[in-house]
C-alpha cells in the first residue's frame, strides 16, 4: 500500500540513483574484479534506461509497479553484496571466491529478470530504445562468471594441504605469500600481521553466527598460515618459548619426557590426538581415526558401545589447546637435554642431540625457533669450527639446513655470525662434508621468492669462498658440484667481477663465454681480467683450449682502440704459451698482427702490442711454424724483416716500440741462416742497428749487441770500423762484464769472436781495456754458449806472433780453465780449448830456459827438472807447458773419443810437442802418455781430414828410429791399407801414408809386405 502512495517517477529516480551508487562501489570491490567490473558495467548500462521511463513519463499500472520493486529489491541484493565483500579481510575474501563469484553472477542475472519484466510492462515507452533494453537485459540473463584461474588454483593447494595435513614451515610460507600476492598484500610481518587479525575477525563472525563448519574451516587456515616467517611475532615466539621452559624447571635436569595425560589419547588407537574431535556423547577421538570409523559402517561410541544418534564431529579446541601445550613443554625438555649435551663435547653425545635436534624440527616446526632462541645453533656453529671429526661436522651442516630451510630469521642468525666462516672452508673437506657444506650454502642462499640477491653479495665478498666452490666443480660427489656450479652462476649473475675471481681460482670458461658472447661492456671488462690476472703456463694452455684465442682476434680486428688495446695485451701474454701460439697461428693471427703492425696512422700503443707478439711468437727454438696464415701457409719473412729494419729508421720511435721489434728481428733471423744475410746485405742491417750501440736505454743497447753478434758474420768490417770510435769498445767491453745478463755477454763475446783477428788495433785496444779479463771471466762463470764464444774470442789473443797477449792470457788464469774445459765442457768447448792450448804450446820452445852447468863439479847446485819434452825449465806462467799444466792426459783423452772435432784439434796440440830439430824427446813423452797409438787408429775409423792430420803428426813422431820399433808393426797395417787404396786415385792422403810408410821402412833391413817398391 505505501508503494501506491509514492509517485512512480519518484521511485524511479530513487532506484536510478540506488543503481548508480550500486554501480560505482562495485568498481572498488577488490576480490573477483572481473565479475564485479562487469556487474558495475551492466548497472550503468541500467541507467539510461530508467532515464528513458522518466522523460515517457512510464505508465503507472499495476504491472509497472511490480516490475519497479521486483527491480529495486534485485538491486538492493546486489548492493548488499558490494557492501557485504567490499571491506572484508583480503585472505578471507580470496578463499570465498568460487562463491563471492556465483553471488555476483546470481544477483546479475536476477537483476536481468526483473529488467526483462519492467522492459515488458512498458513496451510502448521503450520503444525507441527497445533494442539495446533487450540486448542488456538477455546479457545479463546469459552471464557467466568464473573465479581467477590463479585464485582457484591458490584455493585448491591450501584445502590440499590442509587434508594432508601440510603444516609444515615451508608450506605455510609458500602458501602465505601466494594468497598475500594474490590480494595485493606486501609480504612483510607488519602488513600479515593485520591481515591475520582481520581472517580472525571472520572467524570470530563465524562463530557468531554459529557456522560450526566455518569456524573449523578458517582455524585450520589461521593455525597454517601462522607457521609462516612473515606471520609469526618473533618476540611472541620468544616469550611463548620462556614461559615454557619456566614451567620446566621444576623438572630434574635428566628429565626428557612428560607423560601424556589419559584425555589427550584417542579412544580408538590410543595415541595422542593431534586434531581432537568429540562426539555426542562427550568421547574424544583423532578426526582421521573416527572419520575411519564412521567408513567402516560403524555407527557406535568406540569407548561406550552406545549406538550413535548424531555422527556430527565437534572441534575440541581446549583439548587441543593443551596436547599442544604439553608437546610444547617436551619440546623445551628436549631443547634442554640437547644442549647439555653438545656442551659435554663428546662427540657421541654430540651426535645424539643433532639427531634429537633434526627430529625436534620435523615434528613441529616451531622448533626451528626454539632451537635458536635456546642457544643451540651457536654452539653448533662453534663446534663446526672445532671440531675434528668428520661425522659430527658432517651432522651438524646437516642439522643447521633444517634449522635454516624455510627461516628467515635463522637464515640470517647464520649468515650474520660467525657461520659464513665454519661453513665455507667445509666446502674443500671430505666429499660427505663438502656436499653438506654447499647444500646448506645453497639453502642460505634462497628466500621465499628465489635467490636472495643481497647474501649472494655478501658471500662474493668472503676471500675464499668461489675458490673453493670452483675447487668443488670437480667433485666426485655429481650433487655437490651442480650445487657448486649453480651458485657460481648466481654469483656471476649478481657481480660480473665474480667471474675474474673463478678465473683466478681455475674456472676459466664463463670468462671465455662472456668474451665470446657478452655485451661490449662485459667483453672489455673481462679481457682487462686476463690481462691483469697472474697465469702459469698451464693456466695459458687452459684458456687457450676454452677457446679463448677467436674472440680476442676479432676483437683486434673490429673492436674499437680500446678494445683492440686489451685484446692485444691479452694475447701478448697467452703467447708466452706453445700452445696458445699454434692457436693463433692457425686463426690467422700473425698475419692480423703484421698488416696492423705494419699500417699507417696506427697509434703507438698499438704498434708496441703488435711488436711485443711478435717477439714473443719468435722466441721459440722452432717459432718458425707459426709463421704461417689460417690456411697453415708460410709466411714470407723477407718483407717482415725489411719492415721491422724500416721501423728501426723512424727518429721518434719510442723505447716501447723499439725493444719487442728488435727482438722480433733477433727471433726470425735466427730461423735460418739465409735471413740474416738478407738483413745485412738486402737491407743494411749493420748500418741501421750500430747506432743502438749508443742509445739511451740499456734494454736497447744489449739487444743492438746481440743482432750485431748475427749480422757480424756476414759483414764484419762497419763492426770493427764502428767500435774503433771514442768510447764503442769500452762499450763492448762493459757487455761482455755483465754477469747478469748472460746472454748479452753471449752475444758480445760472440760478435768479438767473428771480427778480423786481423785488426791488431782492435786486438791491443781490448787489451788495454781489461778484455781479456773479461772474456776469462766468462769462460769461468758463464753458461755454455757464453763460454763457447768467449773461447772463439781469445783466438784474438793466443796468436803465436804475439808473446805479449799470450802471457797476458795466462797471467790472467786462462790456462787451467781450458785445461779443465777438455775434461767437462760441450763437445765445441772441448775442442777450441785444445785448439787454444796447442796456440800458447806452439811458443814453449821459444820461451824455455836452457839449464847450463856452471862452477866445480862438486859444488854445483842441485840440477833442476827439465821438461821431458823441451829440454829445460818450464812452467805454466812462462812457457806455457802444456805438460805443466797436466794437459796431456786430457788431451790424450780425446783421441780416444768419437768426435772427429774434439779429436783433430788435439792431434794438433800435441803435434806442438813433437819438435823438427829434436823429435825424440816429443815423441817419447807422448808414446809414455801412451798418446801414439789412439793417433794411429784413426787411421783405420776417422774422417779423411782427420787421417790426414794423424798422418801429419806419425810423420814427425816417426823421425824417431824407437818409436819406428815401438809401432811399425801396428802402423804398417794402416799405412799399406791407406797407400794401396789411393794409388790409383792419387789423393792427398795417399801420398802422405807412402811418406810414413818410408819412413817405417828406413829403419827395416827389409820390406816383407811390398818388395821392390821402396828399393
Amino acid at each position: 500500500m505505501a508503494l501506491e502512495l509514492i509517485p512512480i517517477g519518484t521511485i524511479l529516480a530513487v532506484l536510478t540513483n540506488q543503481v548508480l551508487k550500486t554501480a560505482q562501489a562495485a568498481k572498488d570491490v577488490i576480490i573477483e574484479k572481473e565479475s564485479f567490473r562487469v556487474l558495475s558495467k551492466h548497472l550503468f548500462d541500467i541507467e539510461p534506461v530508467l532515464k528513458e521511463l522518466q522523460l515517457k513519463k512510464l505508465n503507472d499500472s499495476q504491472a509497472a509497479r511490480l516490475a519497479l520493486e521486483t527491480l529495486e529489491v534485485d538491486v538492493k541484493k546486489a548492493s548488499n553484496l558490494v557492501e557485504k565483500y567490499k571491506n572484508r579481510a583480503r585472505f578471507y575474501l580470496l578463499l570465498r571466491c568460487r562463491h563471492i563469484v556465483n553471488e555476483v553472477q546470481e544477483v546479475t542475472r536476477d537483476i536481468g529478470r526483473s529488467l526483462a519484466a519492467l522492459s515488458l510492462a512498458n513496451t510502448e515507452v521503450l520503444a525507441g530504445i527497445s533494442d539495446q533494453v533487450n540486448r542488456l537485459q538477455n546479457e545479463m540473463q546469459r552471464v557467466e562468471f568464473e573465479a581467477s584461474h590463479s585464485q582457484l588454483q591458490i584455493v585448491d593447494k591450501l584445502n590440499q594441504g590442509l587434508r594432508d595435513q601440510k603444516l609444515d614451515q615451508g608450506f605455510a610460507n609458500d602458501i602465505l605469500e601466494e594468497i598475500a600476492r594474490a590480494v595485493g598484500v606486501p609480504v612483510e610481518p607488519s602488513e600479515i600481521s593485520k591481515e591475520l587479525a582481520s581472517f580472525r575477525k571472520e572467524k570470530e563472525e563465524a562463530a557468531s553466527r554459529k557456522e560450526r563448519a566455518e569456524v573449523l574451516f578458517l582455524e585450520q587456515v589461521i593455525e597454517l598460515l601462522s607457521r609462516a616467517d612473515a606471520a609469526r611475532d618473533y618476540e611472541e615466539v620468544k616469550k611463548q618459548y620462556f614461559q615454557r621452559v619456566q614451567v620446566i624447571e621444576r623438572y630434574d635436569e635428566r628429565e626428557e619426557y612428560i607423560d601424556p595425560l589419559s584425555p589427550f589419547l584417542c579412544r580408538i588407537n590410543g595415541t595422542v590426538m593431534n586434531d581432537p574431535v568429540s562426539l555426542c556423547t562427550g568421547t574424544t577421538c583423532e578426526r582421521a581415526a573416527i572419520e575411519a570409523w564412521f567408513d567402516r559402517g560403524e555407527r557406535t561410541d568406540p569407548e561406550t558401545g552406545q549406538i550413535l544418534e548424531d555422527i556430527t564431529l565437534r572441534s575440541n579446541l581446549p583439548l587441543r589447546q593443551s596436547i599442544e601445550e604439553w608437546r610444547e613443554l617436551n619440546y623445551c625438555l628436549r631443547v634442554r637435554a640437547c644442549k647439555a649435551k653438545l656442551l659435554s663435547h663428546v662427540d657421541s653425545s654430540v651426535e645424539d642431540a643433532l639427531s634429537q635436534m633434526q627430529d625436534l624440527m620435523r615434528e613441529n616446526s616451531i622448533n626451528k625457533d626454539w632451537v635458536s632462541i635456546g642457544g643451540l645453533t651457536d654452539i653448533i656453529i662453534s663446534i663446526l669450527g672445532s671440531s675434528h671429526n668428520k661425522d659430527v661436522k658432517r651432522k651438524i651442516l646437516v642439522t643447521l639446513k633444517d634449522i635454516a630451510e624455510g627461516h628467515a630469521k635463522n637464515k640470517e642468525k647464520l649468515i650474520n655470525h660467525e657461520g659464513w666462516d665454519h661453513i665455507i672452508p667445509c666446502l674443500v673437506r671430505d666429499s660427505s662434508i663438502s656436499k653438506a657444506a654447499v647444500e646448506l650454502l645453497f639453502e642460505l642462499l634462497q628466500e621465499r621468492s628465489g635467490w636472495n640477491v643481497s647474501v649472494c653479495r655478501k658471500l662474493s665478498q668472503q676471500s675464499s669462498a668461489i675458490l673453493f666452490l670452483v675447487t668443488l666443480l670437480t667433485s666426485p660427489v655429481r650433487e655437490s658440484s651442480v650445487y657448486a656450479e649453480k651458485i657460481l652462476n648466481k654469483l656471476f649473475e649478481v657481480d660480473e667481477e665474480n667471474i675474474p675471481r673463478a678465473a683466478k681460482s681455475g674456472w676459466y670458461k664463463p670468462l671465455v663465454d662472456r668474451i665470446v658472447q657478452g655485451p661490449e661492456s662485459s667483453r672489455i671488462s673481462m679481457v682487462r681480467a686476463v690481462v691483469n690476472m697472474e697465469l702459469v703456463d698451464s693456466n695459458l694452455k687452459l684458456l687457450g683450449e676454452e677457446g679463448i684465442i677467436p674472440p680476442l682476434l676479432e676483437m683486434v680486428g673490429s673492436g674499437n682502440i680500446e678494445s683492440k688495446e686489451l685484446s692485444l695485451s691479452a694475447l701478448i701474454k697467452l703467447s708466452d704459451c706453445n700452445f696458445n701460439k699454434e692457436l693463433i697461428a692457425a686463426a690467422g693471427g700473425l698475419s692480423l698482427v703484421l698488416n696492423l703492425m705494419f699500417s699507417s696512422h696506427i697509434r703507438t700503443i698499438i704498434i708496441t702490442k703488435c711488436a711485443e707478439i711478435l717477439e714473443r711468437i719468435s722466441s721459440s727454438d722452432d717459432g718458425i711454424k707459426y709463421f704461417v696464415d689460417e690456411n697453415g701457409t708460410q709466411l714470407n719473412l723477407e718483407p717482415i724483416i725489411k719492415n721491422l729494419l724500416g721501423l728501426q729508421q723512424v727518429p721518434s720511435l719510442s723505447h716501447s716500440v723499439r725493444r719487442p721489434a728488435l727482438r722480433a728481428l733477433i727471433g726470425i733471423c735466427k730461423f735460418d741462416a739465409a735471413l740474416v744475410k738478407t738483413a745485412v746485405l738486402t737491407a743494411n742491417g749493420v748500418s741501421l742497428i750500430l747506432p743502438f750501440l749508443d742509445d739511451t736505454d740499456s734494454q736497447i743497447r744489449e739487444t743492438a749487441i746481440t743482432i750485431l753478434f748475427l749480422f757480424s758474420h756476414h759483414e764484419s768490417q762497419g763492426v770493427v770500423e764502428h767500435l774503433l770510435k771514442p768510447k764503442r769498445l769500452e762499450a763492448l767491453v762493459g757487455f761482455l762484464e755483465n754477469d747478469d745478463k748472460g746472454d748479452v755477454q753471449k752475444a758480445a763475446a760472440g760478435l768479438l769472436a767473428n771480427l778480423p783477428k786481423s785488426e791488431v788495433t782492435l786486438t791491443m785496444r781490448l787489451i788495454e781495456l781489461d778484455g781479456v779479463n773479461a772474456l776469462i771471466n766468462i769462460i769461468r762463470t758463464g753458461d755454455i754458449e757464453a763460454k763457447e764464444n768467449a773461447l772463439s774470442a781469445l783466438f784474438r789473443f793466443t796468436d803465436p806472433t804475439n808473446l805479449e797477449s799470450q802471457h797476458i792470457v795466462v797471467e790472467q788464469g786462462a790456462y787451467p780453465l781450458l785445461v779443465n774445459l777438455l775434461r767437462t765442457g760441450s763437445v765445441t768447448a772441448k775442442a777450441r780449448a785444445a785448439a787454444l792450448i796447442g796456440d800458447l804450446s806452439k811458443s814453449s820452445p821459444k820461451l824455455v830456459i836452457v839449464s847450463n852447468p856452471t862452477g866445480c863439479w862438486c859444488f854445483r847446485p842441485t840440477r833442476p827438472k827439465l821438461c821431458p819434452a823441451h829440454a829445460g825449465i818450464c812452467s805454466v806462467k812462462t812457457t806455457f807447458c802444456l805438460l805443466e799444466a797436466n794437459a796431456l792426459p786430457f788431451l790424450v783423452e780425446l783421441l780416444q773419443g768419437e768426435v772427429p772435432a774434439t779429436a783433430h784439434e788435439a792431434i794438433q796440440t800435441l803435434s806442438t810437442l813433437v819438435l823438427e830439430g829434436s823429435p825424440n824427446r816429443g815423441a817419447n813423452v807422448l808414446h809414455e802418455a801412451d798418446a801414439i797409438k789412439p793417433v794411429i787408429e784413426i787411421l783405420g775409423r776417422g774422417t779423411d781430414s782427420l787421417k790426414e792430420e794423424a798422418l801429419k803428426l806419425l810423420e814427425k813422431v816417426f823421425l824417431s828410429r824407437d818409436m819406428v820399433e815401438h809401432y811399425k808393426s801396428t802402423t804398417r797395417f794402416h799405412l799399406v791399407s791407406l797407400t794401396g787404396r789411393n794409388v790409383h786415385e792419387d789423393s792427398r792422403i795417399g801420398r802422405k801414408a807412402a811418406r810414413v810408410l818410408s819412413l817405417l821402412e828406413r829403419y827395416s833391413k827389409s820390406s816383407s809386405l811390398l818388395p821392390g817398391i821402396f828399393g
